[in-house]
């Protein structure tokens, strides 16, 4: 039996927890949306998709890293009832979103063409070109939506953004049927169009969720260091400093999914397609429990400011637990769908039974998987971004993608054997960061 003080724990970490959890799935599902209703025009679209999805989401995960700093500043400054600090954290996390941004862009559009040094069919990569450079437009106003919803989160304000990625979401689903299969007089434009309304989507998010913070009388306190001549790099510096190690460990897990993605790219575009499907239905359950991650992050970043070491360390094992429950219950819904789930994204026997077995594999590292993301949160909230960056890179990269290549090229177990690469990787990565938690919060309580 469990403490009776982690009840109270719960109830908190919940309230916090279910708009992020709603919010982060906005993210995810705009790609599930794109592969769905992309895979209803043929196996090739669906598979330049998952390209573009696989390398896109490097991008979108560095970009996020960095705002993810700004949760945990305000947090612990709002523990602390630092206002002017938590006011210069707006003006320039924005600012540095922005920038970053901008950066993100430039630099995705004019490396997008170098995608053909990856060995893909051609046919694949003649769609993923043009669809990809859509969604690296798309960061900037991401980036913009993220600086506001970070800020907001810190302050414990968890729901607007969720409200507005559901109506984003909307837009997106209504865009896709329009753009992608040509209705109401536009053109069909397949991939391309897919593009254009998760662009469109996103620009409409920055603006909602802008409005929200820079107009709202609760925000009122915040509003008068909002001006260039306010631009601190040492305010700037610090959430760098925060951020980049947040990202170097984001980049090195995502970046793990989408290497693999490539290494499945080599054995054919249905296979690709099978992954694509898979990956997507992992990808909404990792993003939910990232939301756990999140809240998880505020709560201990909040109990940190306070000096509440005691308090910090049962919000963050609470965190872990609802972060283990939630994934056993994804994995048991992957097994019972495994047939039906691949169905819905396109009519290739092959491809379905192929993307069936997939879902197994990734019904078996759901607690791994909710347990590393909760442990990412968790010390975030106490500010240790390096050595869960270092532990990212050996999970996935020392160990986890050669164990997949070795087992896929060498060992003939094919696709499957870069899954079960997936599924070391993340097994390791969830012991190393939970012992890690465990560790750092045994310090500070005693």
């Amino acid at each position: 039996m469990l403490p009776l003080e982690y009840k109270d724990h719960f109830r908190k970490n919940f309230l916090l927890a279910y708009p992020v959890v709603l919010s982060q799935l906005g993210h995810i599902l705009v790609s599930v949306v794109d592969s769905v209703m992309v895979g209803q025009t043929g196996t090739v679209p669906l598979a330049a998709a998952s390209l573009g999805n696989s390398i896109f989401t490097i991008t979108m995960v560095f970009g996020m890293g960095v705002s993810f700093s700004i949760t945990p500043l305000i947090a612990a400054a709002d523990g602390r009832r630092n206002y002017t600090r938590i006011s210069l954290l707006l003006l320039n996390g924005l600012f540095s979103n922005l920038l970053l941004g901008i950066l993100l862009f430039i630099a995705g559009y004019f490396l997008s063409p170098y995608i053909t040094w990856l060995n893909q069919p051609e046919e694949v990569v003649k769609q993923a070109i043009p669809y990809i450079n859509i969604l690296f437009l798309s960061m900037v106003p991401l980036m913009l939506f993220q600086g506001f919803r970070q800020f907001a989160e810190g302050l414990s304000l968890t729901k607007q953004a969720m409200y507005i990625s559901i109506v984003a979401n909307a837009l997106n689903v209504v865009l896709n049927y329009i753009l992608i299969y040509g209705k109401l007089g536009f053109e069909p434009m397949g991939l391309v169009g897919a593009g254009w309304a998760t662009l469109i989507s996103r620009v409409v998010m920055a603006l909602m969720m802008g409005g929200y913070v820079l107009y709202g009388r609760r925000f009122a306190a915040f509003h008068r260091f909002l001006t260039f001549r306010h631009l601190s790099f040492v305010h700037m510096y610090h959430i760098f400093r925060l951020g980049l190690p947040i990202s170097g460990q984001m980049v090195f897990e995502m970046g793990a999914f989408s290497f693999s993605a490539i290494m499945i790219g080599w054995l054919g575009a249905r296979e690709l397609a099978a992954h694509q499907i898979a990956i997507n239905v992992a990808s909404v359950t990792y993003m939910m429990a990232s939301g756990i991650a999140a809240a998880a992050t505020i709560r201990v970043g909040n109990q940190k400011g306070m000096r509440n070491f005691r308090s910090m360390q049962v919000a963050g094992n609470s965190s872990f637990i609802m972060g283990v429950l939630f994934m056993m219950l994804s994995g048991l819904l992957m097994i019972a769908g495994k047939n039906f789930i691949p169905s819905l994204y396109l009519d290739d026997p092959l491809v379905i039974e192929l993307a069936s077995t997939l879902l197994i594999i990734a019904a078996l590292f759901q607690i791994s998987d909710g347990v590393q993301v909760v442990g990412l949160g968790v010390l975030r909230g106490l500010e240790d971004v390096r050595i869960p960056g270092l532990i990212s890179l050996i999970a996935y990269w020392v160990i986890g993608l050669p164990v997949g290549y070795i087992l896929c090229f060498k060992l003939g177990f094919g696709v499957h054997g870069v899954w079960t690469g997936l599924l070391v990787g993340l097994s390791v990565a969830a012991i190393l960061l939970f012992s890690r938690f465990k560790m750092l919060s045994s310090r500070l309580s005693k």
